[in-house]
């Protein structure tokens, strides 16, 4: 017979652990002060997706009153698409984290 061990696999680790390859990017937007709530959330709305106006609005508050909000994390290559074409909306991105 064959060994009764079961190696369970590994539960993946959070984001943000700083643990190396498989960890989610995220795009973060910045208040400023030269953008609309209503500009802000119709890039956003444009731009990521499953985020409706109204959750872009939402989100417009949420960088209002904390100083920024991620709005997307996923894999890199998605992060930085999302990320240039925010920027090019004019909205104030931070660095991809």
């Amino acid at each position: 017979m064959g060994s009764d061990t079961v190696t369970r696999p590994r539960e993946r680790e959070r984001a943000g652990t700083g643990s190396g390859l498989g960890d989610a990017t995220n795009v973060v937007v910045l208040n400023d002060d030269h953008n609309t709530f209503e500009g802000v959330a119709f890039a956003l709305a444009t731009v990521v997706p499953g985020v409706d106006y109204d959750r872009g609005m939402a989100l417009a508050n949420k960088i209002h009153d904390t100083g920024s909000a991620v709005v997307w994390s996923g894999h890199r290559e998605q992060a930085e698409l999302y990320w240039n074409q925010l920027d090019g909306h004019g909205l104030t991105m931070a660095p991809l984290q």
